[in-house]
């Protein structure tokens, strides 16, 4: 049997936990043969070397692409995807794929998909058409217009690609991966999962705990230190004992980073914990866990929906994405955030929602990469003669 060569390309650890369960389904099938090509900070040990964990569960990594810049400023993630449209389409040379799996808006992301069109290469893009801050909106609709087929998170998101000119016989399914691990999880929590690692107080799970997680803005850059100052204030008021993860490589973490570091030297906050990664399962399990999370990741408003945990989230890194009852909004000022841990805290608890998946979605992303009809050129969904859109 011809097996089909896809590769599967992992950005960052968000990009894995999305993406671990597709892998899951491809590695099972006897007409696929799934690379896995490594980038971005998967490959960064300030980062967990997260490129360690895809190996340890099992997957063969058959490429590295070292894309990522120092500075932490605008200038060095432009000149990041340069870098990184050059290493792609020398791996994807070496290991000649049919299929290129992307996933999200990471500027990594977009750098493959680059490569990746101008090689002929059949992409397909996982989490298209959502709406939200910062850079990352561009480069998904970027990614979107370079890929041949989609797998939106959501039925918006799928009207919107639909809306973009995407025609809709190239939508595969809908719904996110990350669904297929939250809903079928274990979510016992064992504390030293937590306390092994990292530094600062023991968090006791049994406990109500919090976790924080805050981004940089790259559209917003010279802001994020202030505003992590603003979190970290809120934080401190309330005095919960919190897990707070250090933030991605975006322009501006370098200032977020020294926001906590100065924070942590300054008041040596007993109710603290800093931890750097954690792996997909264990991350869920935190967020099932938490009594509330606080701050800007597109988890809280996506996983965290799945277990109905309280979310606080904080700036306009998320703005106008599509979020269940259990987000509430807020500026990126101290009071505000604090209000908002406490009104959430009160609340507790909301009911769980599928909004973003069903939990049976890579099995059918699977089922599509392997049966569908790569093809090259794209063509917006309207009459080329007309400029009316097709119905």
């Amino acid at each position: 049997m011809r097996k089909r060569r896809v590769c599967v390309v992992l950005a960052d650890r968000a990009n894995y936990g999305r993406l671990k369960p597709v892998m899951q389904a491809l590695a099972r099938r006897l007409d696929v043969e799934m690379l896995v090509v490594c980038a971005g900070t998967m490959l960064l040990e300030r980062f967990g070397y997260p490129v360690q964990l895809v190996r340890e569960n099992g997957f063969t990594v058959d490429g590295e692409v070292y894309l990522e810049l120092e500075g932490s400023i605008p200038a060095t993630m432009a000149r990041s995807v340069g870098i990184g449209v050059l290493e792609f389409a020398s791996e994807f040379q070496r290991l000649r794929p049919e299929i290129v799996l992307l996933v999200g808006d990471r500027f990594e992301a977009l750098a493959a998909a680059v490569a990746a069109a101008y090689m002929n290469l059949c992409i397909v893009h996982l989490q298209g058409g959502e709406v939200s801050g910062s850079i990352d909106e561009s480069a998904r609709h970027a990614i979107t217009k370079l890929a041949h087929y989609h797998v939106p998170s959501t039925r918006r998101a799928a009207d919107f690609l639909i809306r973009l000119g995407e025609r809709p016989e190239t939508i595969l399914s809908v719904g996110c991966p990350s669904s297929d691990l939250a809903l079928r999880l274990d979510k016992n929590l064992d504390g030293d999962v937590l306390n092994s690692q990292g530094s600062g107080c023991q968090i006791d799970v049994t406990r109500n705990f919090l976790l924080a997680l805050f981004h940089p803005v790259s559209t917003d850059y010279g802001g994020e230190m202030g505003q992590m100052e603003q979190l970290l204030a809120a934080l401190q008021e309330v005095q919960l004992q919190t897990l707070l993860l250090w933030p991605n490589i975006d322009a501006g973490s370098d200032h977020v980073s020294k926001a906590i570091r100065v924070f942590r030297d300054r008041h040596k906050p007993g109710w603290l914990r800093t931890l750097i990664n954690l792996n997909p399962e264990d991350y869920l399990r935190v967020l099932a866990t938490t009594s509330c999370a606080v701050g800007n990741s597109s988890s809280f408003v996506r996983e965290a929906g799945f277990f109905g945990t309280p979310v606080v989230l904080v700036g306009g890194r998320q703005s106008c994405r599509e979020a269940g009852e259990h987000v509430l909004p807020v500026p990126a000022l101290a009071a505000e955030v604090a209000a908002g841990i406490r009104k959430q805290l009160q609340r507790g608890c909301y009911p769980p929602t599928i909004l973003y998946g069903d939990g049976q979605v890579s099995a059918r992303v699977a089922q599509a990469l392997a049966s569908l009809e790569p093809y090259t050129q794209k063509r917006l969904a309207y009459s080329c003669e007309s400029g009316v859109a097709l119905s």
